[in-house]
């Protein structure tokens, strides 16, 4: 996801993390000055839904404007052992552990 924060307030005629920071403290929502610093500029690494709700509020927009899905940056699932195995080959051998509940060691 990438987060959209700082052009979807430009396009609402806020220029500043301070003058928005003052419109969300308007809506109840107070974030110190290191926080707001971290969602303006930043790719914040955790958000509160609620704070996303008044952040919505106050810049008039949806969640799609904030956070912009980047699928292509999702890696590929990994191969499926099953899979892997040729068609018609028996498959790996089954090793019983023992009573100790200790694992064998590597062969």
């Amino acid at each position: 996801m990438k987060w959209n924060l700082r052009l979807t307030a430009a396009n609402r005629g806020i220029w500043k993390a301070s003058e928005l920071q003052r419109m969300l403290a308007e809506r109840g929502l107070v974030i110190s000055a290191g926080k707001m610093s971290g969602l303006w500029s930043g790719q914040p690494i955790s958000i509160k839904l609620a704070d996303l709700d008044v952040i919505c509020a106050v810049l008039g927009c949806g969640i799609a404007e904030l956070l912009i899905p980047e699928p292509n940056t999702v890696a590929a699932p990994a191969a499926d052992v099953a899979s892997q195995q040729a068609v018609g080959a028996p498959p790996p051998p089954v090793r019983p552990r023992p009573a100790s509940g200790r694992s064998l060691p590597p062969e």
